[in-house]
């Protein structure tokens, strides 16, 4: 169930129960029959008396929870079904909350910042995730101000902390108390934010150069997994261990509303395509059964195209490899001068980022080409 606080007393209730459950003490409470005369809810709000509403319909219940001013709404025992309903759907209508699990972290060693993230919500890559490099990320989520990202980076790369960045975007945002932010900085700083209003479960977890926070989640073991497991798995490249702590979550609970879209952003400057901009990964699966699965699998296509292999590891191309490389790719219709017939085919394979002439080889493009030809 999920629970709000009573006004200024620092407990937490149930956002609605039957009439007489002592988990909402409404002797200790302004009690409504509506919701109506908002100043009197507003002048309580301020003094910090919580109120209850009582309500026997589904659309009061509705209305009495859609006034972040409510602590909680009592129902009849005659209506003990309306405790039952989807307060989600209720709450939110159309606009349901980003339910997600994130991670942002960086690797100051090898200049890397990223964000991952999964949720019951379509496309979330589209809005959770934000980075740049020797700046910082950000993860803006549950009832999301998508602006958390361009302006929490802006902030960072004006020298603000982690936690300044974070204190200054709530400070501004009235709508605070349903949002949830996570921020890494350019030195490994991080901090993590959710509001009071934000969908049980909800919370986060910070550590040397990262941060993990989720909503509406099956319980605090999802963001435990994900920050255990980015702990324990230093020394990896960022991206797979971004990529474990969704694995990791997931099996822990996971989004108490289920699967259906994650993403996975990492930057590292002049770490792109062709050296010319910096989205060392940035991939994204929209709508899937098993997202986390799904972005994992095209990781590994990604690793294979765009990740270098250290020179040290490339082999010289001796007169049997020639003699190889040119039967292989004759079998490919790729024949005549071979250096021109392995760049091809390369391009053709989208392996251009690993092909430099034709003296060695990257024994990733070999292997490809021995896989084309087997």
């Amino acid at each position: 169930m999920r629970q709000r606080w009573f006004g200024a007393t620092g407990r937490r209730v149930p956002e609605i129960a039957v009439e007489g459950d002592p988990a909402v003490p409404v002797d200790e409470a302004l009690v409504l029959d509506g919701v109506s005369d908002v100043t009197v809810l507003q002048e309580a709000h301020e003094r910090g008396t919580p109120i209850v509403v009582r309500a026997a319909t589904v659309d009061a219940v509705r209305l009495a929870l859609g006034r972040p001013e409510v602590a909680s709404v009592v129902v009849p025992r005659h209506a003990a079904a309306l405790v039952e309903l989807d307060l989600l759907e209720l709450t939110y209508g159309d606009r349901k909350p980003i339910s997600t699990y994130s991670i942002v972290a960086c690797d100051l060693a090898a200049g890397h910042w990223g964000v991952a993230v999964q949720s019951k919500f379509l496309a979330v890559g589209s809005v959770v995730p934000w980075a740049e490099p020797q700046v910082g990320a950000v993860a803006t989520q549950a009832y999301a101000n998508p602006r958390y990202g361009p302006e929490g980076l802006a902030l960072l790369r004006a020298g603000r902390s982690a936690q300044e960045v974070v204190d200054a975007l709530v400070a501004a945002d009235d709508g605070r108390a349903e949002r949830q932010v996570g921020v890494v900085d350019a030195h490994g700083g991080s901090a993590s934010y959710t509001g009071d209003g934000c969908m049980e479960w909800a919370d986060g977890r910070t550590g040397r150069h990262y941060a993990a926070q989720g909503n509406i989640l099956v319980s605090h073991k999802t963001v435990d997994a994900l920050a255990d497991t980015f702990e324990a798995t230093a020394g990896k490249h960022l991206a797979e261990r971004l990529l474990d702590c969704l694995d990791a979550a997931q099996t822990a609970g996971g989004d108490r509303r289920g699967q259906q879209s994650a993403s996975l952003l990492v930057v590292e400057k002049d770490g792109g395509y062709a050296g010319l901009c910096d989205a060392l990964v940035d991939l994204r699966v929209d709508e899937h059964g098993r997202p986390i699965t799904e972005l994992r699998r095209i990781f590994e296509i990604h690793k294979t195209l765009f990740f270098a292999t250290p020179r040290e590891r490339w082999l010289d191309v001796d007169e049997a490899l020639a003699a190889e490389l040119r039967e292989r790719l004759g079998r490919l219709g790729f024949e005549g001068d071979l250096e021109q017939a392995y760049t091809t085919w390369a391009g053709t394979e989208n392996l251009e980022e690993r092909v430099e002439g034709i003296g060695r080889i990257d024994p990733v493009v070999l292997e490809q080409l021995r896989e084309s030809t087997s």
